[in-house]
């Protein structure tokens, strides 16, 4: 007895918990549904999936719940209603008609259970024809009618259409409509005779009762309303109720029922004590421990709650000052769980700004990344790109920390240094006035802090006598960080001016070698050229990647738009995205024109850097569509000049870009001039130290062959060498240890083909073709190249690779280089 007395109790604390999860914590329903079933869902009948019954217990133990919860609330529900509506009116509710409404409405959840659909359907029919007969009835047989009687026919009316209606909703309606609908039926069938006898006796007692049923049914389904379709249809729906029933009923239940039915839909209902409860959370967590008061939130009891509760999210920036795991935890439940995104956006708004601004030392700056990384991403709309910029900054803070030596952190720590200058200056316009404030003094305190950093670093340095390592080998030149590091190609730089601003103008195609320094010339370009003309920089191998037309077009596009911010922060119109999906080059054609309006007296350089990669567009897409966009600029842009950038060059090309390039002038980027590559070793960064005897710097010189790739990577390994002294013998003297000489460079060249181990394999496995291979192994040993012809010779000497002497031997031109390539040589010959 005991046992079967618990099961009952289990099973009715179940269906209790699924009614309060159905009306307060639908998110919560929502996940157990998907648990029991993929297809179900909050307006789903179960019984609809009674096919699946006998292999999921659950699908069918929730069914029958659902079944039971539409039965029995309704009832329990009218019964206390009832006695409300006779307390609050002084009149009789109608419980003989209610009876009968409940009775109908249960009739038509009978239906639902039938699992045979034969006799299912034949019920619906049955159902259908007595709703006909009804309505058609009296007017077809009167004389039958009349012998039953009025009364009598009112009841049997009633009692079908309820039956029928009963039916029609627990067919297309699952648990949360359902209960809501049964008590709907049940009041008001109950409340309608109060209707008819107020109007009989008089006006305001009519106005009462049809008050009254406003607000209980706007209380019913209003709530419902706001759960099933969400606020905007809930309350569009509560107005369209109230416009009919008051032209049923009158106007005052009419607006009595509206604003009974949207103020459901807005659960304001509960929002008044939920506000009440939040206003007592805050008072007590300024008493005690914020985190203490966060399981008790109107949140975790209520997953619906559109009005607003004031000083919440302060409440939570408290704790996760105290508690940053509960604050966390208590902010993703907002996020996935309810419908309070938007406070939990403000409170990770404060929270961001808090522990920015707490930050006080470069360590602090450095794991703020790292602290912040439970952030979603993108970050609240309330941040912006703010955040990220701040994020960014942390982490190059971070990298700058782990570079080897002071002062090559002092070095790095100008990146985010100028990174924080830029924000300021952004924020100083930002439209959002209090934003701006707190983030503008975050900002203010970072830039001291960093600038501190750097002058105690740069003092760190100068004591330990350290060599600055100031040479960069194989990463692009970026002005804002190489500064004054790349050197030399004036020649280039004023070649390219005048024939950009030539009255007709020509293709310009900017060729050389891997590593001389093309990618690097074209970012010093907008600093090396006049302000009529605007450099925009298109890297073409990170578009290669696209697989599609309008994603190519857009890349473009973007990288068009960052280069004229940066260059001659020129901000270009917006893009018409929705178009570019459609017909992605000929609204870049378009978006061509429109930018030309925006600086009248300009002339644009489209700079399409690694402009090969192009080809590999053009065998994924299936289509030259991108190159004729560019030869359409050629033709009719006549303030457009195209500059194409590679390491190939044009017989070197497939055979369809001879269409393309025409009236091409080509500009060789080669070895930097000896004074230039001097200048290079001896000055790569101001103040550097005098560390080179002369027949060091000449020895350099031979080596690389004033190569700008190989005199960076001798210099970076020269340097390390020294410092490596430097800490082995602190008590040495610098100039002891500093001056380079030709047998110290000597030393360093194993580790300097080590270094630079990938650039002397791609030279070797790459760039040469088979051909050209056979002949350089010749060419090495001292020998005429057998069987190589004169233009596998012709493409070496292009390649700057060999170069034929007085004597009319070959040899090859960069002294390290031919060091290299004999290691691959030998291994090559021993297989």
């Amino acid at each position: 007895m005991t046992t079967r007395l618990n099961l009952v109790w289990t099973y009715i604390t179940e269906c209790a918990r699924l009614l309060y999860w159905v009306y307060f914590k639908p998110f919560t329903f929502r996940a157990w549904l998907k648990e029991i079933h993929p297809e179900l869902k909050m307006d789903t009948i179960p019984f609809s999936l009674r096919g699946e019954f006998s292999n999921n217990p659950r699908l069918r133990h929730y069914a029958e719940q659902g079944w039971w919860l539409s039965f029995a609330v309704p009832v329990l529900a009218v019964f206390i209603i009832g006695q409300i509506y006779t307390l609050a009116t002084n009149q009789t509710f109608d419980w003989w008609l209610s009876c009968l409404a409940l009775l109908g409405w249960s009739m038509g959840l009978i239906p639902v259970r039938i699992d045979n659909p034969r006799f299912r359907n034949g019920i619906y029919g049955f159902l259908a024809l007595l709703v006909l007969f009804f309505l058609l009835g009296p007017r077809l047989a009167p004389s039958l009618f009349n012998v039953l009687g009025e009364s009598l026919i009112n009841i049997l009316q009633r009692v079908t259409f309820v039956v029928a209606f009963g039916v029609a909703l627990n067919v297309v309606s699952g648990v949360v409509s359902g209960v809501a609908w049964g008590v709907a039926s049940g009041v008001t069938s109950g409340v309608t005779w109060g209707v008819a006898s107020g109007v009989a006796s008089g006006v305001a007692s009519g106005v009462v009762f049809g008050v009254v049923l406003g607000v209980v049914l706007g209380v019913v389904l209003g709530v419902v309303l706001g759960v099933v379709l969400g606020v905007v249809s809930g309350v569009v729906l509560g107005v369209v109720l109230g416009v009919v029933s008051g032209v049923a009923l009158g106007v005052a239940s009419g607006v009595a029922l509206g604003v009974a039915c949207i103020l459901g839909v807005f659960r304001v209902y509960f929002w008044i004590p939920e506000l009440l409860w939040s206003m007592v959370l805050v008072l007590g967590s300024r008493l005690s421990r914020a985190d203490r008061f966060l399981p008790y939130l109107p949140q975790r009891f209520d997953q619906l709650i559109y009005l607003p509760l004031p000083f919440l999210d302060m409440l939570i920036a408290d704790t996760y000052r105290q508690n940053p795991i509960a604050a966390q935890r208590t902010l993703d439940y907002f996020l996935t769980s309810t419908n309070q995104q938007s406070l939990a956006a403000r409170a990770m708004v404060q929270i961001s700004i808090d522990c920015l601004y707490q930050c006080e030392n470069l360590s602090a700056i450095t794991v703020i990344a790292e602290q912040l990384a439970w952030l979603p991403s993108p970050p609240p709309a309330q941040l912006g790109t703010i955040l990220p910029r701040f994020l960014e900054i942390s982490q190059s803070v971070r990298a700058a920390t782990r570079a080897t030596s002071p002062y090559r952190q002092a070095e790095l720590l100008a990146s985010p240094l100028t990174a924080l200058e830029g924000l300021q200056n952004e924020l100083a316009f930002s439209p959002d006035a209090r934003l701006a404030a707190n983030f503008g003094s975050i900002t203010h305190r970072w830039r001291q802090i960093i600038q501190q950093a750097r002058q105690d670093l740069a003092a760190t340095a100068t004591y330990t006598r350290e060599i600055p390592s100031a040479y960069i080998a194989g990463p692009t030149l970026n002005p804002e960080t190489a500064q004054n590091r790349f050197k030399g190609r004036e020649d280039i730089f004023a070649r390219i001016e005048t024939l950009a601003l030539s009255p007709q103008p020509p293709v310009l195609l900017l060729y050389g070698g891997r590593r001389t320094g093309k990618t690097s010339a074209l970012k010093y370009l907008p600093q090396r050229v006049g302000g009529d003309l605007v450099p925009l920089l298109v890297d073409l191998q990170g578009g290669a990647s696209a697989t599609t037309l309008p994603r190519l077009a857009e890349y473009i596009a973007d990288e068009m738009t960052a280069a004229a911010r940066k260059s001659r922060n020129l901000r270009l119109p917006e893009l018409n995205r929705r178009s570019l999906q459609e017909d992605p080059f000929i609204t870049l054609q378009q978006w061509l024109k429109q930018i030309e309006t925006i600086a009248p007296s300009k002339r644009f350089l489209l700079c399409l850097d690694e402009f090969e990669r192009l080809s590999e567009v053009v065998t994924a897409t299936g289509s030259r569509t991108p190159l004729n966009f560019l030869r359409h600029i050629l033709q009719h842009r006549e303030r457009w000049i195209l500059l194409f950038s590679g390491s190939h060059t044009l017989d070197e090309l497939e055979d369809y870009w001879s269409d393309y390039l025409i009236n091409t002038q080509s500009l060789r980027v080669t070895y930097l001039e000896p004074n230039q590559a001097q200048e290079l070793i001896l000055h790569p960064i101001p103040d550097f130290p005098d560390i080179y005897t002369p027949a060091a710097v000449e020895r350099i010189l031979e080596l690389t062959r004033c190569q700008p790739y190989l005199v960076q990577l001798v210099g970076l390994v020269v340097v390390d060498m020294l410092n490596e002294r430097l800490r082995q013998s602190a008590t040495a003297s610098t100039a002891d240890l500093s001056k380079v000489t030709p047998q110290d460079v000597e030393t360093v060249i194993p580790k300097v083909l080590a270094t630079g181990g990938y650039y002397f394999q791609e030279l070797w496995k790459v760039t040469l073709l088979d051909a050209e291979r056979e002949a350089l192994k010749f060419i090495w040993r001292g020998e005429l190249p057998q069987n190589a012809s004169q233009r596998v010779l012709t493409k070496l000497v292009q390649k700057e690779v060999i170069e034929r002497g007085e004597d009319g031997m070959y040899r090859l031109q960069v002294p390290l280089v031919q060091r290299s390539l004999s290691q691959f040589i030998d291994d090559e010959e021993e297989n």
